[in-house]
């Protein structure tokens, strides 16, 4: 569901060079688990695939894996030792329920499922989603906000942490 609920909280981090997009995605493999569904929102070229890149190369431990948009393909599925990380891009799905052909349940019960353009889910889109939002604020910099559940938040604010000293 796309309703989120009154009890999620929200964290923010200034980001001052797409180095420091990248610290976080590997800073976000440390704490997403199975069963996380995180929502990229922000602009054509705000950093979404960036982040889920430098996530995906983390998560599977090689920093040279080919992490191919799926912007075409609509979806991309990178094996790591403890499970699956679903990498949607659904700036071209015409109908919410176009996203049952792409396995979506799958992802959502059994591996991290990374998601570009989530508002094409409409009501599909979980609730306990993490909504991570970029927004550019200068040339190379950005602001990332983040809404999620209270105990999503906590596990979050680790890796905003871990992002921050990393890109220092």
């Amino acid at each position: 569901m796309t309703d989120r609920t009154s009890s999620a909280s929200r964290l923010s981090l200034e980001l001052a060079t797409p180095a420091a997009t990248g610290c976080l995605g590997v800073a976000l493999a440390d704490v997403l688990r199975p069963g996380d569904v995180l929502a990229l929102q922000g602009d054509l070229g705000t950093g979404k695939t960036a982040l889920c890149r430098a996530y995906i190369r983390a998560a599977v431990g090689d920093p040279a894996e080919e992490v191919p948009s799926p912007t075409f393909t609509l979806v991309q599925v990178y094996d790591t030792p403890g499970w699956a990380i679903w990498h949607y891009d659904l700036y071209r799905l015409e109908q919410p329920e176009d996203a049952y052909e792409l396995d979506i349940e799958d992802a959502f019960e059994e591996g991290v499922a990374l998601i570009e353009w989530p508002d094409r889910l409409g009501r599909l889109l979980p609730r306990r989603a993490i909504h991570l939002t970029l927004i550019q604020t200068g040339e190379t910099s950005r602001r990332v906000e983040v809404e999620a559940q209270p105990h999503l938040l906590s596990r979050l604010s680790a890796a905003f942490a871990a992002a921050q000293a990393a890109a220092k």
